[in-house]
C-alpha cells in the first residue's frame, strides 16, 4: 500500500520497484501473488494521473489507484495511511487470509527487489510484524552528517540490546527502524493490535508502540530494504524531513547533536532484562525489586505494585519508562555530545562482544568524513 499526496517526482520508480519484485534466483513473482493500493490524496500535481496512466501501461500488475479530498483536518499522513491498511485488511481477511501481510512504503521511497520475499520469509518464520532499514541516496551535506551520526548511535543501541537484553525473536544482526516507508504486519496482529492508531502523524511510531505493548514479535530485519529521498521540505509538521530540517538548522549555527549517554543505554538495557524476569516468575520480592528501581530512579514499593498488574511485559516497561522521564532518571542522565556516546557505546561493546565473533558495525558517519 502506497499514500502519496503530491509525488510526481518520485512514483513511476516507486512503482516500478513494487512491479519487478523477484525472488532469489531473480524471477519476478507472479502478479497474483500480491496486489498494490494506492491512493493519492490531497494532490495538487498529476500524481493520481501518473498512477492511473501507470496502471493502463502495465494490465497485469495488480495496482488499484483512487483519489480522495480530505477537509483540512483530516489531510495528514495518519489518516491516509489508516485508510489503507484497514482496507488491505478488510481485503485479506474478506478473501479468508487472516494470515495475510499488510505491507506499506512511501510515494517517495524505492524498494528493494526483494523487499516482498524477504518480508514474506521473516514472517513465515514466525514474526508479527517486519519493519524494513530505511536508507538514503549518500551526498556531502553537513546534514547528512547528523543523520549518519544518528543512525550509527541508534545501530549501536541495536547492538548492544543483542548483548545486553536479547530478544529471541529479534536477533542480531538487526537494525533500530520501524516506519512507514517499509513496515509489514499480519492481518491478525494488525487486528490485535487495534489498527493503526489515530494519529495525524508519527503514526508508524505510534503502531510499533502499540505492538510492542502487546509483546507482539516484531522483527527488525537488515534484509528487508527501501530506499528513500532525503527532502527537507517534507508533508508533514513532524517526521524525518522535519528531523533533517531541525539537523541543518543546528548545522548552520554550530550546535552540537546530543545523545543520551553510554552508561545510561547499558544500566537501562541491563534493569529491563532483570525486570522482565521478574515480571515473567510473578513472585518478586522486594529485595529482587529494590536494585532495579534503584537502577531506574524510581520508588521500589510503585515497581512491585506495578509488576503485577499488565498482561504483557510492554505494558508494564511502557508505564515504568514515563514514569522514568518524569522523575530523575533524567537529571541523573545529562545528554552528552552524540561523538562522545557513540565512542563510549563502540567501547562498552567490544568489551562484551563474544571472542569469536568480530565487532562488525561499521560507522557511515566516519566513511563520510574519510571520503570526504
Amino acid at each position: 500500500m502506497v499514500p502519496v499526496r503530491n509525488e510526481a517526482h518520485h512514483l513511476a520508480q516507486t512503482l516500478d520497484a513494487l512491479r519487478q519484485q523477484a525472488n532469489p534466483d531473480g524471477l519476478l513473482l507472479h502478479p497474483a501473488c500480491f496486489e498494490v493500493l494506492l491512493l493519492a490524496n490531497n494532490c495538487t500535481d498529476d500524481s493520481y494521473e501518473i498512477a492511473v496512466r501507470y496502471q493502463q501501461r502495465f494490465p497485469d500488475f495488480r495496482l488499484h489507484v483512487a483519489q480522495i479530498q480530505l477537509p483540512p483536518q483530516h489531510a495528514n499522513i495518519g489518516t491516509v495511511r489508516r485508510m489503507l491498511m484497514d482496507e488491505a485488511h478488510r481485503r485479506l481477511t474478506n478473501l479468508g487470509k487472516r494470515n495475510g501481510i499488510i505491507a506499506s512504503t512511501d510515494g517517495d521511497t524505492v524498494v528493494d527487489k526483494l523487499w516482498l520475499h524477504h518480508i514474506v520469509r521473516e514472517i513465515s518464520a514466525g514474526s508479527d510484524a517486519v519493519g524494513g532499514r530505511i536508507l538514503t541516496q549518500p551526498d556531502k551535506s553537513h546534514v547528512r552528517l547528523f543523520h549518519l551520526r544518528d543512525v550509527t548511535y541508534r545501530t549501536l543501541i541495536a547492538r548492544a540490546e543483542s548483548l545486553f537484553d536479547p530478544c529471541p525473536h529479534d536477533p542480531w544482526p538487526r537494525h533500530f527502524q520501524h516506519f512507514g516507508a517499509s513496515i509489514a504486519v499480519t492481518c491478525q496482529t494488525y487486528e490485535r493490535v487495534g489498527g493503526l492508531p489515530v494519529k495525524p502523524f508519527l503514526e508508524d511510531e505510534a503502531f510499533y508502540r502499540a505492538l510492542i505493548r502487546m509483546d507482539a514479535k516484531v522483527r527488525q530485519s537488515p534484509h528487508v530494504k527501501v530506499f528513500t529521498s532525503t527532502r527537507i521540505q517534507g508533508r508533514v509538521a513532524v517526521g524525518f524531513s522535519e528531523q533533517l530540517r531541525c539537523w541543518s538548522d543546528m548545522s548552520r549555527v554550530g550546535q552540537c547533536q546530543l545523545a543520551e549517554p553510554a552508561d545510561a543505554v547499558l544500566a537501562r538495557l541491563n534493569a529491563r532484562r532483570q525486570l522482565r524476569l521478574c515480571w515473567s516468575a510473578q513472585t518478586v520480592s522486594l529485595n529482587d525489586i529494590e536494585p532495579i528501581a534503584q537502577t531506574l530512579h524510581i520508588d521500589p514499593l510503585w515497581l512491585a505494585s506495578e509488576i503485577s498488574k499488565y498482561r504483557y511485559f510492554g505494558e508494564l516497561w511502557e508505564n515504568i519508562e514515563e514514569k522514568m522521564t518524569s522523575g530523575l532518571w533524567s537529571q541523573r542522565w545529562q545528554p552528552v555530545p552524540i561523538v562522545d556516546a557513540i565512542r563510549e557505546l563502540r567501547k562498552l561493546i567490544r568489551q562484551s562482544v563474544p571472542a569469536n565473533e568480530p565487532f562488525a558495525i561499521q560507522d557511515p558517519a566516519d566513511n563520510y568524513l574519510c571520503a570526504g
